[in-house]
């Protein structure tokens, strides 16, 4: 306050009054001391935290069915969720997919059983929760809890839990970026084979200290469409252990007004998995997302 005081005393003193006539102001732009004091003010209000709190929820459905030759079916679904109020904002994401299609099982050598059967199956929970220390420089403090339960990807379970600090380094009416980093944990719950059995029943778990690193990028291409980049590194600090590492691109479009179609494509890589299973792991989809 001094300070914008002591700039209105400046500009009182020092410059010199001009008497414009009403056809010179209508063709020169003429800013006097108010003029500057009340853009300072406007500036400082952008980085205003919320007052009210807001909450924004969506779910997205995507389905298919297939007949004839061989049958499969694919269903994914999933929610998100944002609150934010004051210095705080929170998320939570969660999605299902699962794929069933038909499996030829030989019974005997000449003959061959078939049945439809889940083929795939995943579901994944992210929650995250920020809270900005200081509105104008926008650095943040962050809590982050994952977990993923993936019945065919030779892990019967991955969770992670991240806390540390991020910037949100800019954010406009049309674009915005989130980048945070932190130490964290996570757990591997591996299926191994059993030979009493003769499949995978036997579970083991790998503990890792983990360094992750997160960023989320935003642009509004335009009132009717919006592009998201999502990605995630936990990387674990020991030699040898598995890392992870995802990435999810993806278009919005608006239809109507609560009724969106979102185009996604999704990259999981683990770095340690087994010799029968892929590290790298797309997904992509096209989904009916709806708005409330």
């Amino acid at each position: 306050m001094l300070f914008r005081l002591f700039i209105f005393i400046l500009l009182c003193c020092f410059t010199s009054p001009k008497v414009l006539s009403q056809s010179e102001k209508s063709e020169n732009y003429y800013a006097d001391a108010s003029d500057i004091i009340f853009s300072l003010e406007k500036t400082d209000e952008s980085y205003l935290p919320k007052s009210k709190a807001v909450l924004t929820a969506s779910a997205e459905l995507g389905f298919l069915y297939l007949t004839g030759n061989t049958r499969s079916s694919d269903v994914k679904t999933g929610i998100d969720l944002s609150f934010e109020q004051g210095l705080w904002s929170n998320t939570l994401n969660a999605n299902l997919l699962v794929k069933k299609s038909d499996v030829n099982n030989e019974v005997t050598p000449n003959e061959i059983d078939k049945s439809f059967e889940t083929t795939e199956q995943k579901w994944r929970v992210v929650a995250k929760s920020s809270y900005f220390i200081n509105s104008l420089t926008q650095n943040y403090i962050y809590g982050n809890v994952s977990y993923e339960d993936n019945r065919f990807s030779g892990f019967d379970s991955q969770y992670s839990i991240s806390a540390g600090w991020g910037r949100r380094w800019f954010e406009t009416k049309d674009y915005s970026f989130d980048a945070d980093i932190g130490p964290g944990f996570k757990r591997d719950v591996i299926q191994e084979f059993s030979p009493v059995d003769n499949e995978k029943s036997i579970k083991n778990s790998q503990d890792s200290i983990i360094l992750q690193a997160q960023i989320t990028f935003i642009s509004r291409i335009n009132e009717h469409i919006e592009f998201k980049q999502l990605g995630a590194i936990k990387h674990a600090i020991e030699s040898g252990q598995n890392s992870v590492y995802n990435a999810e691109s993806s278009i919005t479009s608006r239809l109507i007004d609560s009724l969106q179609l979102k185009v996604s494509f999704i990259l999981d890589y683990n770095s340690k998995v087994e010799d029968e299973n892929k590290n790298l792991t797309t997904e992509t989809s096209i989904l009916l997302v709806y708005s409330f």
